[in-house]
């Protein structure tokens, strides 16, 4: 059956474990893996692939005869098999079987974010001479490490026609775990999942902290400043040391890293302090293009008795109230993590059932449509719910909730719960393995809301006060309802800012639905940013504009990065316009998208 025909139903369950593939699951969550392809599978109408209207789409200002001349020269320096030229039918796939060439979720053109190849190093030594290989022939370069971020773009690269650097096929070992010094060392194919893994495999009591979902890079996620819900939940905060390779192909080492260690071995205190003498540069490297990571140091948090739990509470009017509650508990640091606050009808979401099992019609659901399915869940009826957790000894756990619940009761109606006061398969079990850093899948089932499910992630940053949060909260509602999309809220609330994170879920098969979204994304990024919220993290179409409204003092900020990016890059050839930032040669030449950029169905230079 040609594979350009073939519909959802008719793929096969591709779902490799850990053991047969990097990127694989865990045997322990085989079957909930097969669970979620099923959910997907059977609500998706779109065909596994459709025809491309071009074979490659070639890198910017680069000849069919160059192309083919380099990659040629590439193969020889790397090996046939590491190099695969992007000719094939793009497929989608899903989570655990994503692709590598293009936007799975392609909120533009299937076929506009797609890279004309994909390059597999190796080994750092292979990463270096790929870097000076694309100098070379000034051919743009675009490295992922999983390429799971699918909220934010997955793996296309941000410039179409650009070759894929994938690192994680091939570097993918945990290269230390040191049980004393609760630390790590990872390549960037190590996901949560393998991490996790090789720690209990070594029975080592330590924990990792991960995301809602555990495929993804644990370095690629913390370069990208991704969080999660331990006390280590600030994942580059507690990264110590970084491998990298300039875009001239020049290697770094970071922190104490930067001193070799006796006789050659690396410097033993690399993973226990992050800084070295003089500058501290590893912020650069996050959220930039300033260079390719090829091994990270984490701190890893030892094993402690903990107890997770959740909050409803009555009212949507509560909202402000709730807010105000928590930012003394979590600066006092009685909250033992970052806890999330969510609608209720995310407690519908994470059911795995579809928009269509409670409403009829196109529009959002109703707030009394809400109500009414939240009823018959066991959390019952109400507007919002807090799932936190704590961590300890089991008296301290004690006295910390008797405080939590002490001031969270002070609103009429809140009701409290433990795991064991609900079924085994609500999700708070999933939030307590997530905040106990056991990676999960759970968070798939999202996607079974509308059919062939796709999501783009809006993440502003509000301070955790009552009113600020009311305030985006209110300008997010509007927006949505204006759009057409329902509303699917989840707060990170720290002492003194939230993460105030939607997912827009929609279907990539309806191009007016795509359309729609687009135009709820430029709207909230401006408004939002109008009132002083900006975009900690957004989808790669986006950046341009995210980045545009960080302009206080004439865009001080975007000249710095772009000066730093001109001396580092000066070839231009690393991941053009990631996260916004443009090196020289394609600055100002219409690569960058703005506000009133709508119309994605093609990607390039605009006058």
């Amino acid at each position: 059956m040609n594979i350009a025909t073939m519909t959802a139903r008719t793929i096969p369950v591709i779902i490799p474990s850990l053991k047969e593939k990097h990127s694989g699951t865990p045997v322990r969550l085989s079957q909930e893996a097969k669970d979620a392809h099923a959910r997907l599978s059977s609500n998706r109408t779109l065909p596994a692939s459709q025809a491309r209207k071009r074979p490659v789409r070639l890198p910017p200002d680069v000849s069919l005869e160059k192309f083919e001349t380099a990659v040629k020269e590439l193969r020889t320096e790397i090996g046939d098999d590491n190099v695969e030229v992007n000719d094939k039918p793009l497929v989608d796939g899903w989570y655990l079987e994503h692709p590598n060439t293009h936007d799975a979720f392609h909120i533009a053109d299937q076929e506009e974010l797609v890279s004309s190849a994909t390059v597999y190093p190796g080994s750092t030594e292979e990463v270096q001479a790929t870097v000076r290989w694309a100098n070379k022939f000034g051919i743009p370069i675009y490295p992922i490490s999983i390429g799971r971020n699918l909220g934010y773009g997955g793996a296309a690269p941000r410039m179409p026609g650009a070759i894929v650097v994938d690192l994680g096929k091939r570097m993918h070992q945990v290269i230390n775990i040191d049980a004393e010094n609760a630390s790590c060392v990872v390549e960037p194919g190590v996901t949560y999942f393998k991490l996790y893994e090789e720690i209990q495999n070594r029975n080592l009591p330590l924990w990792i902290d991960t995301p809602d979902l555990g495929g993804g890079s644990v370095l690629g996620n913390a370069i990208d400043r991704g969080v999660g819900y331990t006390p280590y939940g600030d994942h580059f905060a507690n990264h110590c040391g970084m491998e990298l390779v300039l875009p001239d192909g020049e290697l770094l080492r970071t922190g104490m890293g930067a001193m070799p260690g006796p006789d050659g071995s690396d410097n033993p205190t690399w993973q226990s302090f992050q800084h070295a003498f003089g500058p501290a540069i590893d912020g650069i490297f996050s959220q930039s293009n300033f260079g390719i990571v090829t091994k990270m140091g984490f701190h890893l948090m030892p094993e402690t008795g903990h107890q997770s739990y959740c909050f409803t509470f009555p009212r949507d009017d509560d909202f402000e109230h709730i807010v105000d509650l928590i930012r003394p508990l979590a600066q006092k640091r009685i909250l033992g993590n970052i806890p999330q606050l969510r609608h209720a009808i995310q407690e519908l979401a994470v059911t795995g059932g579809r928009k269509k099992d409670f409403h009829d019609g196109a529009g959002p659901m109703t707030r009394e449509e809400i109500r009414t399915a939240a009823s018959k869940l066991p959390l019952g009826d109400c507007s919002w719910v807090f799932y936190g957790t704590q961590y300890g000894p089991p008296e301290a756990i004690v006295a910390q909730l008797e405080l939590i619940k002490g001031e969270f009761g002070k609103i009429p109606g809140s009701k409290f719960f433990l795991p064991a006061n609900l079924p085994p398969d609500h999700y708070i079990h999933d939030r307590a393995s997530v905040c106990s850093g056991v990676p999960v899948l759970r968070e798939l089932d999202w996607l079974n809301w509308v059919p062939n499910g796709a999501h783009l992630f809006f993440s502003p940053i509000a301070p955790t006060r009552g009113k600020d949060a009311r305030t985006i909260h209110e300008l997010i509602v509007a927006a949505h309802q204006r759009h057409g999309f329902d509303l699917f809220p989840t707060l990170c609330v720290a002492g003194r800012e939230i993460h105030y994170i939607t997912n827009i879920i929609y279907d990539r098969a309806d191009p007016e639905a795509k359309n729609r979204a687009i135009r709820l994304m430029r709207e909230m990024i401006d408004e939002c940013a109008a009132r002083g919220f900006g975009e900690y993290r957004t989808h790669l179409l986006f950046a341009d504009q995210v980045a545009g409204t960080y302009n206080w003092n004439n865009s001080a900020f975007m000249r710095f990065n772009e000066t730093i990016k001109d001396v580092l890059d000066p070839n231009g050839i690393l991941a053009p316009g990631r996260n916004g930032i443009w090196p020289k040669r394609f600055r100002g030449k219409g690569w960058e998208l703005k506000v009133d950029d709508i119309d994605l169905t093609t990607i390039g230079p605009r006058s």
